[in-house]
């Protein structure tokens, strides 16, 4: 059983290592914090702490590193939310305000993420497959070309340019666009695939029914764009920094991001407390081939 001031100990092994990516001895933690104990009486705490399983000696040297143990006891009991000052509070609303489209904001939220923290940051898109279409509109740039815009509630937007067979008037424009609007603004992205492929099949009984079903399979493909899941990422650089600091190989990690598949199951299967955050530290990614990666997910 660890003692309160144990525990204590632990927390300033874990924020020093963090700090310096250096073993920490106990004459360094008595130097850094203010326990009002002798180096001898920390290094029996460190012994406690070392048959707990929760530090471990990486070497030879005196000095000990966090177990994934204790890091995750560190996560559940020893952490504590540090609120942001005033100054970085501003620099980050400042950083992301006025984004030019989603794809920035998504960009600019993991620059400043790893900015801050000083670690690989990745930022997963909204679920598009769980957006409605808001809005869906045609704008003619030639008699047989329209650019076709789909927009969704979870701030996807979508251009295309279509070519035709045939010639269309202004009249003909605001036909094709009614009659999309009328079927596809609304329903969920699943179900405005499905509506569109029903097209496919549908007798031609107006000129414009040619136009509507090219324009349906357009807008099918760009529907299953919307239901791909992605990430965006920032800070790779830190990887190669910090390589050290991996037990095994840092090659899986770095495939895993190129992939995102792997990650994407991953942060999906983490489960959140009530401040929106999650860890997932070192063997717990086992199952996912990320044995060495620790892992944290914040939600908004």
């Amino acid at each position: 059983m660890v003692s309160e001031r144990g525990l204590e100990v632990l927390r300033a092994i874990v924020q020093d290592y963090v700090a310096t990516h250096e073993p920490v001895g106990s004459r360094s933690i008595v130097e850094r914090h203010s326990f009002g104990v002798s180096a001898a009486t920390i290094r029996n705490d460190m012994a406690q702490l070392e048959d707990e399983e929760l530090i471990t000696a990486p070497h030879t040297s005196s000095g000990r590193v966090p177990t994934d143990k204790g890091y995750r006891v560190f996560v559940n009991h020893l952490a504590q939310l540090r609120p942001l000052s005033t100054a970085q509070r501003g620099a980050i609303e400042s950083f992301l305000a006025d984004p030019a489209d989603l794809d920035d904001l998504m960009a600019r939220t993991v620059r400043v993420l790893t900015q801050v923290t000083g670690q690989v940051a990745l930022a997963q898109y909204p679920s598009f497959a769980r957006a409605h279409l808001t809005h869906i509109e045609l704008v003619s740039l030639a008699p047989n070309r329209l650019l076709v815009v789909l927009v969704t509630d979870a701030g996807g937007v979508s251009q295309r340019i279509a070519g035709l067979p045939l010639d269309l008037d202004d009249a003909d424009v605001e036909v094709l666009r009614a009659r999309l609007s009328a079927l596809l603004t609304g329903q969920s992205v699943r179900e405005a695939a499905e509506r569109v492929q029903a097209l496919g099949i549908a007798p031609e009984t107006q000129r414009t029914d040619v136009a509507l079903r090219i324009l349906g399979g357009i807008i099918g493909e760009e529907l299953a764009e919307f239901r791909h899941e992605r990430l965006v990422m920032a800070g790779a650089a830190t990887l190669a920094r910090r390589e050290q600091d991996f037990r095994g190989s840092i090659h899986p990690l770095l495939e895993a991001i190129e992939e995102q598949v792997t990650l994407l199951r991953l942060m999906s299967e983490m489960v959140t407390d009530e401040h929106g955050l999650a860890a997932s530290i070192g063997a717990e990614n086992e199952p996912f081939g990320l044995p060495e990666a620790p892992l944290s997910r914040v939600t908004t």
